[in-house]
């Protein structure tokens, strides 16, 4: 979430680079509510001071011994003007949450400007495209051929956009996510933990997918809440609810995490930690679910869009001064894990017009698929800045003993299933089988190989 001191400063310059993000600010709506609001803040001021200047007044007459009957009418009165001026004025911030809750984080200035994902930057590859005698195959046909890669079985349990492997296959995903957390945890100097994969409305609002990304959640229903018996807010929870009876933050629903980034930066949420304990940097191997709302027809044949999927995520919470040197260490740990791998990558700097929501600046790692012969993306590494540490209020004392803002990151390292897609076309062999990457094979018993069992 943007400061809105900075929105009412220098308002002009913050609609100036949204729009390079592709987001039009409502600058009318935001004027109005604003000029309300200053109009009933100074309001309410008015009559709170003038309620206490006659509280007083009577005081002193009661001391006189004199009729206080007129003064107590005019308290009463002043107590229901100033309960609709404070009624009044919370409607209007809540509005005016409701605008900051819809906005994209600002873009660092190093970022390109662009329209589109064509505009995105090419920084740096690593690796060269392997060089087949033979027709390649992609991974869904060298899966099934294996017999251990099942899309029939998973659609008659659970429908389109899920996968069932079985056997070696298995177990090699499983693999992969060892492989990757030891390496993090053990070389990167990442804490590993199990996080819940279930979370409540406001941890998502803490991360940026609520409000405005509701319809790319699963949402899991428990029981609708009667106004008369939610439970009290805090203030800081008031001053984070919506006006929006499909989205209140003291409804029961929970949500299946779209990443294991949203519990893992929500562990600050409302602390104020250490300046000596950050960096703090966090890995967790969970699923991850995602309607995929609005990618109807794209990537729908096998494991690359699924709604369904492991990933491998890396948090960073650090200092606000150190934030751009962490995001090149976070982006490079996880193409550390490609390397080992030996799997062939390109790294790209998003434009303004192509970085997520929470994201100031954004690295797409994209991994070579030889059977699209292209480079798709494994993990994004972004660096949001105070954006979702503003709205989770995570702070920490800085070096004057004052509260601060920190500075989030997080980045895949890696999604799990997009890297055995990876493994699968870049190591298949002409005769079906598939050859495991040597980093892997202590993981698998020393196996190097994976082929299809003889027939019985």
């Amino acid at each position: 979430m943007l400061d809105i001191q900075l929105l009412r400063t220098d308002l002009e310059n913050v609609v100036r680079l949204l729009a390079k993000r592709g987001h039009t600010f409502p600058v009318t709506e935001f004027n109005s509510l604003e000029a309300e609001r200053k109009t009933l803040q100074t309001r309410t001021q008015e009559l709170q001071a003038r309620r206490n200047a006659v509280s007083r007044q009577i005081g002193n007459a009661k001391g006189r011994g004199e009729d206080v009957t007129a003064i107590l009418a005019e308290v009463e009165n002043l107590g229901d003007d100033l309960k609709q001026a404070e009624t009044r004025l919370e409607q209007t911030q809540t509005a005016l949450q409701h605008i900051l809750l819809q906005i994209p984080n600002l873009s660092h200035t190093s970022v390109p400007e662009g329209t589109s994902e064509a505009d995105n930057r090419e920084v740096r590859r690593w690796g060269t495209p392997r060089a087949f005698e033979f027709a390649v195959s992609d991974h869904v046909s060298i899966g099934e051929n294996l017999g251990l890669l099942d899309f029939p079985t998973a659609v008659k349990l659970s429908g389109a956009r899920f996968s069932l492997m079985t056997g070696g296959l298995a177990r090699l995903h499983r693999a992969l996510a060892q492989f990757m957390l030891d390496t993090h945890t053990q070389e990167h100097g990442y804490t590993e933990a199990y996080v819940p994969y279930l979370v409540n409305a406001e941890s998502l609002q803490g991360t940026g997918q609520l409000p405005k990304f509701k319809e790319d959640l699963f949402e899991i229903p428990r029981r609708r809440v009667n106004p008369a018996e939610s439970h009290p807010q805090s203030e800081s929870d008031q001053s984070r609810s919506l006006a929006n009876p499909q989205y209140r933050l003291d409804d029961d629903n929970l949500y299946l995490i779209p990443t294991a980034e949203v519990p893992l930066s929500n562990i600050v949420r409302d602390k104020i930690v250490a300046c000596e304990s950050l960096p703090i940097k966090l890995t967790a191997h969970t699923p991850c679910f995602r309607s995929e709302a609005g990618s109807y027809g794209r990537d729908t044949r096998g494991m690359i869009r699924q709604h369904q999927f492991d990933k491998v995520e890396l948090v960073q919470l650090v200092h606000p001064q150190q934030s751009y040197e962490a995001l090149e260490e976070l982006t490079g740990h996880a193409e550390k894990i490609l390397q080992k791998l030996e799997l062939p990558y390109r790294v790209m700097v998003l434009c303004t017009a192509d970085m997520g929501f929470a994201a100031a600046k954004t690295y797409d790692i994209e991994v070579w698929l030889p059977a699209q012969n292209a480079y798709r993306e494994i993990s994004s590494c972004s660096n949001c800045e105070a954006f979702q540490a503003r709205r989770m209020q995570a702070r920490f004392r800085n070096e004057k003993g004052k509260p601060e803002l920190l500075h989030t990151l997080n980045g895949s390292g890696l999604a799990v299933g997009r890297t055995l897609v990876a493994i699968l076309e870049n190591f298949q062999n002409a005769d079906g089988s598939l050859s495991i990457p040597k980093v892997l094979q202590s993981y698998m018993g020393g196996l190097d190989r994976l082929a299809r069992k003889p027939e019985k």
